[in-house]
């Protein structure tokens, strides 16, 4: 009867072992590698993120109550995504538009309705040079910009370099920027400068603080 036992636990313990090291080894996809790569490990301690996207809009979010603030140079309007009324669903788009900027290593993984390819190489449309690429599609419905299409260049750690903008997922660019000056805000990694093919500014983040728990 002993014997039995002993056999048995030795069953279970080798069934055990064998189902950690199938989970242990399980390959991230491409958009988790991208995440991890720019910190998405220490998004849940996050307590608040401040970021100024422009020149004239300041935004404080709590990521876990969803409280926002938005401050401009003229004005200073707070909501809760959560419950939103009119005028606060008209601040919230440009609240998307611009966390997307911010946090596009991020959204590859938290935007699950998104369909994302293979990755392939390709000419990235900037520099011109070959890197890694992935294609991000939207639903068409649903959300502020439905069946938009994102083409994302990365190197080979995984950092993101260029994007393509396809808006209502055309063949045709919209907008093609680069990612620049990358910054460590305490294991979070930000691109601060998106430039367009002729070198002009398309975007600027700055004046970035992330609060942990």
């Amino acid at each position: 009867m002993k014997k039995n036992i002993s056999f048995l636990f030795l069953i279970i313990l080798f069934a055990a072992c064998k189902e950690n090291k199938t989970t242990e080894s399980k390959e991230l996809s491409v958009a988790e590698k991208i995440a991890h790569a720019h910190g998405f490990e220490k998004w849940d301690a996050v307590n608040e993120i401040q970021f100024k996207f422009g020149e004239n809009r300041f935004w404080e979010w709590k990521p876990k109550t969803d409280d926002i603030k938005l401050t401009t140079n003229t004005d200073t309007i707070s909501y809760n995504r959560k419950s939103m009324n009119s005028t606060a669903k008209k601040i919230d788009r440009a609240f998307i538009n611009d966390k997307f900027w911010l946090l596009i290593p991020f959204q590859l993984t938290w935007d699950t309705s998104a369909t994302i390819s293979e990755s392939v190489e390709a000419t990235a449309p900037v520099s011109k040079t070959t890197m890694n690429k992935i294609t991000v599609t939207y639903p068409k419905k649903g959300g502020y910009t439905p069946g938009d299409a994102y083409d994302i260049f990365y190197d080979n750690n995984y950092f993101i370099k260029e994007w393509v903008y396809r808006k209502g997922n055309s063949h045709k660019p919209t907008v093609s920027n680069t990612f620049e000056n990358l910054q460590d805000f305490n294991g979070i990694k930000i691109a601060l400068d998106h430039k367009k093919n002729d070198g002009n500014p398309i975007a600027k983040l700055s004046k970035i603080k992330i609060t942990y728990n």
